[in-house]
């Protein structure tokens, strides 16, 4: 019933209740019931006597049929949520009983939307893109090196293909736009080291934020709308999700060799100075690009390092 009280008023306009009530079949009572729920997802909402309801802002949902239509690759399952906890942990609770197929989520909202080293991920409803890709590796674990690399470039290739240009990335799976960031990857493994196993590939890509929504991220940030205008929400969904499936058949063709160089030139450190922050430690180096297993290459005073992801930071020296 949500779903439909919330297609019915995408459009920013006002419809009154009574108009509501017979397009859903419902009593006007019963229609104040489900408005109550959109304060639950903090979907902001106008409620003027003698006019009905509007949302404040337009909204375009998630369409299932559409974004299927519109893939080129193999996805056995596409689920869109109107809210959950956090898409990558809803795959990974159900990884077990999909081994060998890909499943994607979709959500309209997060509760509990994640990013890298804990930190919060901002979802607010009807936005921006939550997505996360349950799939299967047969190397295992062993396997995945420079998996996070490449999915940060499959966003770098939706985003060509959509018109988008300027887009950099940074180490080990960021993505930047005009120097701030647009989009960041959370990848989570369940599996053996080296047999069978399981990746959630979960991307959150910023579409439209308002101050508001973006009071609480603590870094510059870039958004989908501001690079350019009229970009419809299902069709960047539709693309970013056709890239990382493409992206996954190529990993698990060739592996990350392929991309060494295509990470270095749209690298936005190579050739800088840098701080590699990780807990009571940090060193200072210059980005000589990545190996081909995906790691860092940083020129220090003792020589070339490399560096392996995990708990750590990479922020400019400057």
């Amino acid at each position: 019933m949500l779903n439909k009280i919330l297609t019915l008023l995408a459009d920013g306009q006002f419809h009154s209740g009574e108009e509501v009530g017979q397009a859903l079949g419902v009593s006007r009572a019963a229609v104040w019931k489900h408005m109550k729920k959109l304060d639950e997802l903090d979907i902001p909402y106008s409620s003027v006597k003698g006019r009905g309801y509007r949302l404040q802002d337009d909204i375009e949902l998630l369409d299932e049929k559409r974004i299927q239509e519109a893939l080129s690759q193999r996805l056995d399952i596409l689920e869109i949520l109107l809210d959950v906890n956090s898409t990558n942990t809803y795959l990974f609770e159900r990884a077990a009983d999909h081994m060998g197929k890909r499943y994607a989520v979709l959500a309209e909202k997060q509760v509990g939307g994640r990013g890298r080293r804990g930190r919060q991920w901002v979802s607010p409803f009807g936005k921006n893109i939550y997505l996360s890709l349950l799939t299967s590796f047969a190397g295992g674990v062993a396997s995945l090196e420079g998996l996070s690399l490449m999915t940060a470039i499959a966003v770098e290739k939706a985003m060509a293909r959509l018109g988008v240009g300027d887009i950099g990335l940074k180490w080990p799976n960021d993505v930047y736009a005009r120097g701030k960031k647009l989009a960041g990857i959370l990848l989570e493994v369940t599996g053996e080291y080296s047999s069978h196993c399981q990746v959630v590939m979960g991307i959150g890509l910023n579409l439209s934020l308002s101050e508001k929504d973006a009071a609480q991220i603590e870094q510059p940030w870039a958004e989908l709308k501001a690079l350019k205008k009229d970009l419809s929400r299902n069709q960047v969904a539709a693309v970013l999700l056709d890239e990382l499936l493409k992206i996954v058949d190529e990993f698990q063709r060739e592996g990350f060799a392929l991309y060494q160089h295509y990470w270095a030139e749209r690298d936005i450190f190579m050739g800088r100075e840098v701080r590699i922050i990780s807990p009571g430690h940090e060193i200072r180096g210059l980005v000589k690009g990545v190996n081909r297993k995906g790691e860092l290459m940083l020129k220090t005073e003792q020589g070339i390092e490399v560096i392996n992801a995990g708990e750590i930071s990479v922020r400019a020296a400057d």
